[in-house]
């Protein structure tokens, strides 16, 4: 018997296939081209990007060390987050009742304990080795990797020898996760956000006022009752938070809140240790007549900030679920705010200020600026679509649609000339590098530099042009910048000169000439390389990796 979520994922499995057929056309046969559109739909789903960055995690093929699929993360206080996946695909049994294999858990564990060790030997596929090396690279700097392996299947999780075969391999539970998903949690990310209505049962007493035309409670919530609500509604409590979590962004700030709840000295203290959770919702009501341990009644609730505290709780009283009976006292601040439908832009001020305390992904928060919406209408006279708006990114890809988040990473690179940081602070975009990036960008400017970035990220995916560099996987945010100086140089032109009157110009000049902008682009880097290390032959792929982080290859470059 079919199962309805299984057959739900089967369908949009099918679709991705027919709506990109001719990339699943180079796939293989049937049962291959389903097997990848799987692993591309949960990558989609984890990750929170549409199908073109999704396909540029793909890594299986020969010497793939059952490694699927791979994302790595930008660079956190020394710290950075992988994602491995590896996908099992039942693509004529659709009932759902099929386990994981405990022999692709094995294969996957046996990955793990070589790839992070930057001193193994190992061979790899040219998808998979970059990312790799990249990341032995890292490591060998003393950048801590954080790896959440995703093993997903239209079936159910691993037996108990997957459970026994993950403990013996020992690894570090606030360095490695082993997370199951399938058809469940993937039709849970693909629902639309449903309005919330929930009881909230608080502790003592409470703080209600009326001022500026908005209600606000102040109180205490039990822990017990915020993993009875997310054991309900999960991540959909989560719709409007800046770091909307799929349980794959576990830290040490999390393992600490963990570990506070499960300590008998410090348990009853977590009110004190905790920020507490910021609440928005279209209304509240209660018994006011009450001096106490009020039962309120929310409806349209939104978790705007602390929804990592409460996951970790969630996921706490799940792993030891014999905590619940010790954890009856302990609360969390909670801070409950009621705002009419219009105050949308009042809730993104709220939610940028609760959030700011960390770095964040802010693109969202940015969506509404007015460099936005001026950079948005300056490309539609020339004749582009600019999605400043993760739900729009996700409407449509190609030549004529730019993504803001991919515009950023273009202009920092090759107009701002700090290719190092665009690679490596994404997360910083939207954040403390917004307004370098932005600040007196004009329409044409942001086009040529995505044109640039798009033609150098193609030819570093899928080379046709130049094929026999070894520091291509690594160099082409430099490759760009490069690109761009030069095609300033051959217009004799500088940046300031891209305006929306000679933007058709200096696009037919790019779009002519590009082949040979992008081979001397890598003729010089190859001649920096050359310069700084003497013996280029004995460089290792770590090496290599490492040197396009360095900060004084960009000043030889522009030289």
């Amino acid at each position: 018997m079919e199962n309805l979520h299984v057959s739900i994922v089967d369908q949009q499995v099918q679709g991705l296939i027919e709506s990109h057929s001719d990339f699943f056309s180079s796939c293989g046969d049937e049962i291959k081209q389903k097997a990848t559109a799987f692993v591309l739909l949960v990558v989609k789903c984890v990750l929170d990007c549409d199908f073109d960055q999704a396909v540029e995690c793909l890594t299986d093929g020969g010497n793939d060390f059952a490694v699927d699929a791979i994302s790595v993360g930008d660079l956190d206080d020394g710290e950075f987050d992988v994602v491995i996946f590896q996908g099992k695909y039942k693509y004529k049994d659709l009932s759902g009742e099929a386990n994981f294999p405990a022999n692709g858990l094995q294969q996957v564990v046996s990955a793990v304990k070589v790839l992070f060790d930057p001193y193994v030997n190992v061979t790899l596929n040219e998808k998979l080795r970059p990312r790799i090396e990249e990341v032995r690279s890292r490591v060998r700097d003393g950048m801590i990797p954080n790896v959440r392996v995703v093993l997903c299947n239209n079936g159910l999780k691993w037996t108990d020898a997957g459970d026994e075969i993950i403990a013996q391999a020992n690894f570090p539970k606030d360095q490695v996760d082993f997370i199951h998903f399938n058809h469940d949690r993937i039709v849970e990310v693909l629902k639309r956000t449903k309005p919330i209505d929930a009881v909230l049962d608080l502790h003592g007493a409470a703080i209600v006022e009326e001022f500026n035309f908005k209600r606000v409670l102040i109180g205490k919530l039990p822990v017990v009752s915020i993993a009875d609500l997310f054991d309900k509604h999960d991540v959909q409590l989560l719709e409007r938070n800046v770091r909307r979590y799929l349980g794959l962004r576990s830290n040490r700030v999390n393992s600490a809140i963990s570990d506070t709840l499960r300590s008998d000295e410090k348990r009853d203290n977590f009110y004190f240790f905790n920020n507490g959770i910021t609440v928005v919702c279209n209304k509240f009501t209660h018994n006011a007549l009450q001096q106490g341990n009020f039962k309120v009644k929310v409806s349209g609730m939104q978790i705007i900030n602390g929804g990592q505290t409460c996951k970790t709780i969630q996921l706490t009283l799940k792993e030891d679920p014999s905590l619940r009976e010790k954890l009856g006292g302990v609360d969390v601040l909670l801070r409950l705010y009621e705002l009419d439908s219009d105050s949308a832009d009042f809730i993104k001020d709220i939610t940028f200020a609760t959030n700011s305390q960390n770095p964040v992904e802010l693109r969202d928060l940015h969506a509404n600026d007015e460099i936005q919406k001026s950079l948005e209408l300056g490309m539609s006279e020339l004749g582009f679509v600019y999605r400043h708006k993760r739900d729009d990114a996700q409407s449509g890809t190609g030549g004529k649609i730019l993504q803001s988040s991919i515009t950023a990473e273009a202009v920092l690179a090759i107009w701002r000339r700090r290719p190092h940081q665009s690679k490596f602070m994404r997360r910083e975009l939207f954040g403390k590098l917004y307004d370098s990036i932005f600040n007196g960008l004009n329409a044409a400017q942001a086009i040529m530099a995505n044109m640039i970035f798009r033609f150098v990220e193609n030819e570093r995916k899928r080379p046709t042009i130049v094929t026999d560099k070894d520091f291509l996987p690594y160099s082409g945010h430099y490759v760009a910048m490069r690109v761009g100086a030069l095609l300033l140089r051959q217009m004799s032109m500088s940046l300031s000169d891209i305006t929306h009157r000679t933007f058709s110009d200096v696009y037919a000049a790019f779009e002519s000439s590009k082949v040979a902008l992008y081979k001397e682009a890598v003729n010089n880097v190859d001649s920096v390389l050359s310069d700084l290390y003497k013996n280029r032959a004995e460089l290792s792929f770590q090496q290599l990796a490492a040197t396009f982080r360095r900060g004084d290859l960009i000043e030889s470059l522009l030289k």
